[in-house]
């Protein structure tokens, strides 16, 4: 009987220091799941940071190719920064020649121009344009030695406002339309280094232009 016990005894030691490995086995198991579910969670969010300062593909988001758009078409009215000032742009005047309400043939020049020439076609009757001011203007621009036009208000149906005289728009602009009356339509021939010059960037016309501007309103 007592040997009988003592094996009892025994298996049921046995029996519960298995199962005793058992559980830390479990418990083993269970913590390195953990740990690798951690590391997994963590790998994932330092992909997704890294994808995120890629822009996705690869691809610094700072990248020139990535930041940098298409030059938009050559407009010395896409030139001009909106004034400072808080007040809207002026209205064209009321009283202005019949002659201005339709767009003007600006045809090429002819010969070698070398310095800025001014030609009044239509007088306007208001006061002169002076530095500073902000104007309002329709504009036809060509090429000067082919007439080929790069650029025109008109195709947007409506006249555009900027400074004038102060360093917003190609200098023959600046130069050219300071004095002129409010209400003039005025032909401006400008040469190279008063325009875009002769290798300009971003696509804006080379060379000498022309531009045929209504003076609309000057404030």
């Amino acid at each position: 009987m007592t040997e009988q016990r003592t094996a009892k005894q025994e298996r049921r030691a046995a029996a519960k220091a298995a199962a005793a490995r058992a559980a830390q086995v479990k418990r083993r198991n269970q913590a390195l799941a953990g740990a690798g579910a951690g590391l997994a969670v963590i790998a994932v969010l330092v992909a997704v940071f890294f994808i995120a300062r890629s822009g996705g593909d690869g691809e610094d988001v700072g990248s020139p190719a990535l930041t940098t758009t298409a030059s938009p078409t050559p407009s010395v009215a896409a030139e001009p920064q909106p004034p400072a000032s808080s007040q809207p742009p002026p209205a064209p005047q009321t009283d202005l020649d019949p002659a201005l309400q339709n767009k003007p043939e600006v045809k090429a020049g002819s010969g070698t121009l070398t310095k800025l020439v001014v030609t009044p076609i239509v007088k306007g009757k208001g006061p002169a344009v002076k530095a500073g001011q902000t104007i309002t203007v329709n504009y036809v621009g060509v090429t000067y030695a082919k007439g080929e036009e790069f650029d025109a208000s008109w195709k947007a149906g409506q006249p555009v406002s900027f400074p004038i005289g102060t360093g917003q728009v190609i200098p023959g602009w600046d130069q050219g339309l300071v004095g002129v009356p409010v209400g003039s339509r005025v032909q401006l021939d400008i040469p190279a280094d008063l325009a875009y010059g002769e290798n300009p960037q971003g696509g804006a016309p080379a060379g000498a232009l022309r531009f045929v501007v209504d003076v609309l309103a000057a404030q």
